[in-house]
């Protein structure tokens, strides 16, 4: 594993929201991706205002 770059991408209530360049570990071998916990934390805050604002749109 060494450190580098990984696009994020979830499909979820209605959006598609993406993230072209998120730090993580990349495998060098298969290309297996782990993303660290404050990586991890801030797209769960993203996706979590995300879903707020999506919310107030669709009422």
């Amino acid at each position: 594993m060494e450190p580098g770059f990984a696009p994020f991408h979830i499909d979820r209530k209605g959006y598609h929201l993406v993230f072209d360049k998120v730090p993580a570990l990349v495998c060098q071998q298969c290309g297996e991706v782990y993303f660290d916990e404050p990586q991890v934390d801030s797209i769960q805050n993203a996706i979590v205002a995300v879903d707020a604002q999506t919310e107030l749109i669709a009422a």
